[in-house]
């Protein structure tokens, strides 16, 4: 599990741009972001063991959040040859068998592209493919496309990784009008490193950043109220 450490200046300095202690669920998305196979499982291309540690408050969350009346929303990064969902080929060397094995791992239909079988998905939540990092660069506006129809106010976010489609998704949704609230324990990177720097880079200037007990717990004085 990570060793999460966000200083009392960064929380400080962050409180005048994105604090949010309480919201309505009725207004609000859980966007879990690329829990899939290939970024969790054993022996994936991506299969990463700090994206296993963020699956029970992940799920926790994804329960929660749906019952108090919010949607939940599964992403999944995809790659495509077609245009214009195609990545330009000069951002990835085919040549390098790595490489080449992820962009094949992450094509739609594939077992290692879908959410992982220890995922909490529910009949009634969304599942929507990205073609780029952050969802909201994605050709095909999906995700803002859905937010907008719904009315939606606030973004809890979780997934991984943090330093990549997550802060990537929650800079744009910041910036595009969104509450956004990261889940700290439910997010993973590769490193410590790497998870704190995002985490330090959101609550500075585009996220309030929480564990999932003070989110489940906002949850649960809504319910009482």
């Amino acid at each position: 599990m990570h060793k999460t450490v966000l200083p009392d200046w960064v929380t400080e300095r962050g409180r005048g741009y994105n604090t949010f202690p309480v919201f309505d669920p009725r207004s609000a998305a859980l966007v879990v972001i690329d829990m899939q196979a290939a970024f969790v499982g054993v022996g994936e291309v991506f299969g990463n063991a700090h994206a296993r540690d963020a699956i029970t408050p992940c799920n926790a969350l994804a329960t929660a959040m749906r019952q108090a009346g919010a949607a939940v929303i599964w992403m999944r990064q995809t790659t495509s040859e077609q245009p214009p969902l195609a990545m330009p080929h000069w951002q990835y060397d085919r040549s390098d068998p790595f490489v080449a094995g992820a962009i094949a791992a992450l094509r739609a239909g594939t077992p290692s592209h879908d959410l992982d079988p220890a995922m909490a998905r529910a009949a009634g939540d969304l599942v929507l493919d990205k073609y780029r990092y952050s969802a909201f660069s994605c050709p095909q506006q999906a995700l803002e496309r859905t937010l907008r129809e719904r009315g939606t106010e606030v973004l809890v976010m979780v997934g991984t990784l943090t330093n990549v489609c997550v802060e990537s998704t929650a800079r744009e949704a910041n910036m595009r009008g969104w509450k956004v609230i990261v889940v700290s324990d439910a997010c993973a990177a590769a490193t410590d490193e790497e998870h704190n720097a995002a985490l330090m880079n959101l609550r500075l200037n585009f996220a309030d950043v929480q564990s999932s007990a003070a989110v489940l717990a906002m949850l649960a004085a809504g319910a009482g109220a």
